[in-house]
């Protein structure tokens, strides 16, 4: 009998979700299974599943195939009429060792085949902390869920509403990850500057980030993933000028760089708030990088809406784009307003990943002859404070901080002497 296999798809929160359930489906005694972690992100993505599904059951005719992730929460029935899927469970019970162990020893005739309820009942986090993810940097879920109902995002009905893991417990964590030997710790949410609203007194992101600073001093570098820039506390803002430990790079929830765009996104912030934070932010430290999500090809933009999305890679200077292509969800608003061709959007998208590409090329170029302090990940690879790829002609001491000089740029990456 073999571990049940993961296959993870989207965002890097389902990657530590995956790891969670391996832990949980191997103390259950779960075998010869594969599991599928579904994104929902865009039409796309569910597509994709599918089709991961499809490679799996050809590729393993006889193994359990068990559907879960954002994808099996909003659209169980989906996945439940597919031949091939043996289980379908929702993003609430993957993480219930009670899940699992029901699943012993008959996988196929144990319980219900579909295991999908409500989530927008549950009002806690999942007691699913684990001790590392990757080998050098781990990566921490301080908070799921969403309360914004943002007219494109289907994710608050994947993910639930905003919930936060308690202050302690997360610095509980990270000491015993720095105990373990990590050198770098990621907070990672689905919307992460929500962090605290559900909790006593209110805390905020920033408290977190300056209580974790504080309280774990042997921690060499702390990392915030994706953040609403609208939503940065003043002590989040505080940590960013006076924390060198504290990274400086920001991942923002932009979407789109046109005001009425913007607000039929139902956005909360508009152009000039998204610029007016980076060069803020930049102020307080002039080495801090910015990558965003964008949205092309939303519905009703025009030429010169577009126009505005592509000038905001140079206004805020941004350096990492994540390109989304519009896709319409069903059941969000949205899907039902008049659609653009779907050339259009393909094209559109294409341009804004080449300002994108633009943007971090001329990011590399500006780092030739700078000296950085890089996290090897593998002899050969590492990554800067500003989450910089890096390779090295030499093998490096792994799962180190080293200091380097960098000698060129090729292929999207820094060259390291």
């Amino acid at each position: 009998m073999s571990a049940p296999v993961f296959h993870t798809l989207g965002c890097r929160l389902n990657a530590y979700e995956s790891e969670a359930m391996k832990e949980l489906a191997e103390q259950a005694g779960v075998h010869n299974a594969h599991v599928v972690n579904t994104c929902a992100v865009t039409a796309e993505a569910v597509r994709k599943a599918r089709q991961e599904i499809r490679r799996i059951r050809r590729e393993n005719p006889d193994a359990p195939i068990i559907v879960t992730g954002c994808a099996a929460q909003t659209e169980p029935e989906t996945f439940a009429a597919m031949p091939e899927v043996t289980r379908v469970i929702g993003n609430t019970e993957k993480m219930q060792p009670g899940t699992w162990k029901a699943m012993v020893p008959d996988l196929i005739g144990a319980t219900e085949r579909v295991q999908v309820d409500d989530i927008m009942s549950v009002r806690e986090t999942a007691g699913h902390l684990i001790d590392g993810f990757g080998r050098h940097r781990a990566y921490v879920q301080v908070q799921n869920g969403c309360d914004h109902r943002c007219t494109f995002c289907i994710i608050p009905f994947g993910r639930g509403n905003s919930r936060s893991v308690p202050a302690g417990v997360v610095v509980d964590q990270i000491k015993r990850l720095v105990d373990k030997g990590f050198l770098e710790v990621v907070l990672t949410g689905v919307d992460l500057t929500s962090w605290g609203a559900d909790l006593p007194g209110e805390p905020r992101l920033g408290d977190l980030v300056m209580r974790i600073l504080r309280l774990v001093p042997d921690l060499p570098r702390l990392r915030i993933s994706s953040i609403d820039s609208i939503e940065a506390d003043e002590n989040l803002m505080r940590a960013i000028a006076t924390e060198p430990r504290l990274m400086p790079h920001l991942h923002l929830s932009l979407q789109h760089g046109d005001n009425l765009i913007l607000k039929r996104m139902k956005r909360r912030h508009n152009r000039d708030d998204a610029i007016r934070f980076c060069e803020e932010a930049r102020r307080l430290r002039p080495d801090i990088i910015f990558g965003a999500d964008i949205i092309a090809g939303f519905p009703t933009e025009t030429d010169a809406h577009f126009a505005n999305s592509v000038q905001l890679v140079q206004d805020c200077d941004l350096t990492f784009l994540h390109v989304f292509p519009f896709s319409p969800r069903k059941g969000t608003p949205a899907a039902r307003m008049p659609q653009l061709p779907g050339p259009l959007i393909r094209d559109r998208a294409a341009a804004l990943r080449a300002a994108g590409d633009a943007a971090l090329a001329r990011h590399l170029a500006a780092q030739i002859g700078q000296t950085h302090r890089i996290l090897t990940e593998s002899p050969r690879m590492g990554r800067t404070e500003q989450f910089t790829e890096v390779r090295f002609a030499a093998d490096q001491p792994e799962g180190a901080i080293i200091t380097a000089t960098i000698a060129a740029q090729e292929a999207g990456t820094l060259q390291a002497v």
